[in-house]
């Protein structure tokens, strides 16, 4: 990428960030005090422009300078393959991120779907600044960065506006419980165009009662969903991420489950009486009722 001149949020304004290529591998590991923790962006140990951004110790993102079509972590890859099927390939979106985290996804959909117009709401807006400093985006890719809270960007959204809203908000290592109702899914169903797809990747472990619950509460809003995650997260052996998606048409769920059974991790898609049966006797979270996802077991990150 040559030299890009890059908007970074600050309250709800934009402040120009310009900034070289970006970081390299010479330069070292970079830790840094933002508003979510203590930030560290890690260069990669196989891929010579690739940074991990950890906060507080806990992996967030990767980001690949030299090919924003890498996606190296699991449920990002699984967001990929919905971002490649929600539309004919190339075709431009107009995507709604909550949760910015090192934008792997926006720039991902700025790499294969040139002229995508997207929106990202992160509040941590001195993380934001690092991430536009360090890691640069494209100066000609459309992506606009809201320093504002999550559900806050998505109450502003125009209805029927948006093709794809993914929601991948965590503070620290939890989800927080205002992104996780019923009433946060209608107002996400409510920015969607006709034919649009929410995702939203969420974390759980032993029992999974969080990740029962948001297929339930999914299943209050949108009348057809599925579930993407490692087999062993899916029998309760580890804690880890899990993928929902969920739209008002049939799910493209044989693509879908082909695409995340050729992944270098193996996942498995859950969809129909199965997903059903899954969430049986869990109850939809509410504004009144919601809890955060629950804390990682100790050293899950190690």
């Amino acid at each position: 990428m040559g030299r890009s001149r890059n908007k970074a949020a600050r309250g709800s304004e934009t402040v120009d960030t310009s900034g070289p290529d970006g970081r390299t591998h010479a330069q070292g590991p970079l830790t840094r005090p933002v508003g979510s923790g203590l930030a560290e962006l890690r260069p990669d140990r196989d891929r010579p422009a690739a940074w991990s951004l950890l906060i507080d110790g806990a992996p967030q993102s990767l980001v690949d300078l030299a090919d924003p079509t890498h996606l190296g972590f699991e449920y990002q890859r699984r967001l990929g393959h919905l971002i490649d099927l929600v539309a004919p390939p190339g075709r431009p979106l107009t995507v709604l991120h909550l949760g910015g985290g090192a934008l792997t996804l926006a720039r991902y959909v700025a790499a294969t779907r040139p002229r995508s117009r997207q929106q990202v709401a992160e509040i941590d807006t001195a993380l934001t600044e690092l991430v536009r400093t360090e890691l640069p985006l494209d100066r000609g890719w459309q992506i606009k960065v809201r320093g504002a809270d999550a559900r806050s960007v998505l109450e502003r959204t125009p209805e029927g506006t948006v093709d794809l809203v993914i929601t991948d908000v965590f503070s620290g290592a939890r989800t927080p419980a205002h992104c996780t109702t019923v009433e946060f899914t209608t107002l996400a169903a409510r920015a969607l165009a006709p034919g649009g797809w929410y995702a939203a990747n969420i974390a759980d472990g032993a029992a999974l009662p969080f990740a029962r619950s948001q297929v339930a509460t999914l299943g209050a809003v949108f009348p057809e969903l599925c579930l993407i995650a490692d087999p062993a997260v899916l029998r309760g052996k580890r804690f880890g991420n899990l993928v929902l998606a969920a739209a008002h048409t049939p799910l493209p769920v044989a693509d879908l489950t082909r695409r995340a059974a050729s992944d270098p991790a193996h996942a498995r898609v859950e969809h129909g009486r199965p997903l059903t049966d899954f969430a049986a006797g869990a109850t939809p979270a509410t504004d009144a009722t919601a809890a955060p996802s629950p804390e990682p077991p100790p050293g899950v990150f190690h």
